[in-house]
């Protein structure tokens, strides 16, 4: 146990907030409404990575830097998504998925 929380825990917390993200992303008509469900995601994920890593090696550092790297590629991932979107943004007028699937190349 990590001071008191067992980890029953904290996989119901990451697990709420991994299908809160899922729900978000499935509903939304914005993208970046998606972006944000995604990258709650993929947090959720890091956090297992970390409650994994204290409950199973607790002198080890392996899960925190798997949660590092995710961080990583989710903030490269951002910002390529980001820039796509503020293209289509110019071309469309609108971030609406529905206006990007009517999209003419």
């Amino acid at each position: 146990m990590i001071e008191g929380i067992s980890i029953q825990l904290i996989l119901t917390f990451t697990t709420l907030l991994f299908f809160i993200g899922l729900y978000g992303f499935l509903t939304r008509t914005n993208l970046i409404g998606m972006l944000i469900s995604l990258e709650l995601m993929l947090n959720s994920e890091a956090v297992n990575f970390v409650a994994f890593n204290q409950y199973l090696y607790p002198g080890k550092l392996q899960g925190s830097i798997f949660s590092l790297f995710i961080i990583a590629l989710a903030a490269a991932e951002t910002a390529l998504a980001l820039a796509i979107i503020l293209q289509v943004f110019k071309m469309t007028g609108s971030t609406d998925v529905k206006e990007v699937k009517d999209l003419k190349y």
